[in-house]
């Protein structure tokens, strides 16, 4: 299976260009690699104490209802308790102000819409202070990768254990679902309303990157 990673917004008409390959599955930025080396003073969270942490941090934040809003309206999401993990990072990320520095940075039409990073330099600011982690797998047999499924992006290369990234998130758009990632990324969430939205998203301009030409922020709030 031929994969890249994604690349982040900025110079995304003349870097993509020249770096451009065909992805069939949801990636991570390179970013994240760079990340990963950049000294941090005193992040909150490592690899060692992420299952500690969100184990805690879910007891404390049993919410399960999100609304993600955007110029082309807004997306009503229900989060998977039998997920816990990855529904306390995605809490924890809200709570943080995280999401509203970023954007939806890859857009394919019935494939998915992907969010979780920007050019925004807070955003980097954010990853920084929060720490460099990845989210152990929390498949569960009955969640799928149907239409308005919420699953977590990851890195497919050197990544046995398929750890779930942290910021970046995706919503299915294929109509019939795209069940070979089923078993792959973890699916810990569900559009209730605003899959019209969704709709939006998918049908926007793009250029070859699969950036929108026109960028779509977003903000995240829990309900």
């Amino acid at each position: 299976m031929l994969l890249t990673s994604i690349l982040s917004c900025q110079d995304k008409q003349t870097i993509i260009k020249k770096t451009l390959k065909k992805v069939e599955a949801p990636s991570v930025t390179k970013k994240e690699e760079t990340f990963k080396k950049t000294p941090i003073d005193k992040p909150i969270l490592s690899q060692q104490n992420v299952v500690s942490f969100f184990t805690n941090y879910g007891k404390k934040h049993p919410q399960t209802k999100v609304t993600i809003s955007t110029r082309l309206g807004d997306i009503y999401i229900q989060l998977y308790k039998e997920t816990p993990l990855h529904r306390a990072n995605f809490l924890f990320l809200i709570n943080q102000g995280y999401f509203n520095t970023t954007c939806f940075h890859r857009v394919v039409k019935g494939f998915i819409i992907q969010a979780g990073q920007s050019d925004n330099p807070k955003t980097n600011v954010l990853r920084k202070k929060i720490g460099w982690y990845r989210i152990p797998p929390e498949f569960v047999s009955k969640y799928k990768h149907n239409k308005g499924a919420l699953s977590a992006a990851r890195r497919w290369n050197e990544n046995p254990k398929k750890l779930s990234d942290a910021f970046e998130f995706f919503i299915v758009h294929n109509s019939k679902g795209l069940h070979h990632l089923d078993g792959e990324h973890t699916v810990f969430g569900k559009v209730t309303k605003g899959l019209d939205v969704v709709d939006k998203i998918a049908k926007e301009a793009i250029d070859k990157g699969e950036w929108p030409l026109n960028d779509i922020y977003l903000s995240a709030h829990i309900n």
